[in-house]
């Protein structure tokens, strides 16, 4: 089982930059890919990216890329999320998760959720 803690969200202006982080903890060697997905009110929660166990291999939603991106420090068990050029459209909770799984961005197949991290940007 995989403990996840999301951290750094907050409330950014359009066109700001945010940061967020994700550690994890516990049987950690049994995942692939981490990934972050994000879920605005009254909307199902969406894919945005994920990265393999290495990092070296990264995959995005057409809506961030060019503007967000994902990496990951192993030896901190720890995987980010950049976010630039920030847009109201990206308000959200943002939720990290795991899979065994690379180059999926169905829900279905990522788990192990974190709590989740507010992110609010205003226009």
């Amino acid at each position: 089982q995989v403990q996840l803690v999301e951290s750094g969200g907050g409330l950014v202006q359009a066109g700001g930059s945010l940061r967020l982080s994700c550690a994890a903890s516990g049987r950690t060697f049994m995942t692939n890919a981490m990934g972050w997905f994000r879920q605005a009110p009254g909307k199902e929660r969406e894919f945005v990216a994920a990265a393999s166990r290495s990092g070296g291999s990264t995959y995005y939603a057409d809506s961030v890329k060019g503007r967000f991106t994902i990496s990951r420090d192993n030896a901190k068990n720890t995987v980010y999320l950049q976010m630039n050029s920030l847009k109201p459209e990206d308000t959200a909770v943002y939720y990290c998760a795991v899979s065994t799984l690379y180059g999926s961005s169905y829900t279905a197949d990522f788990g192990s959720w974190g709590q989740g991290t507010q992110v609010t940007v205003s226009s």
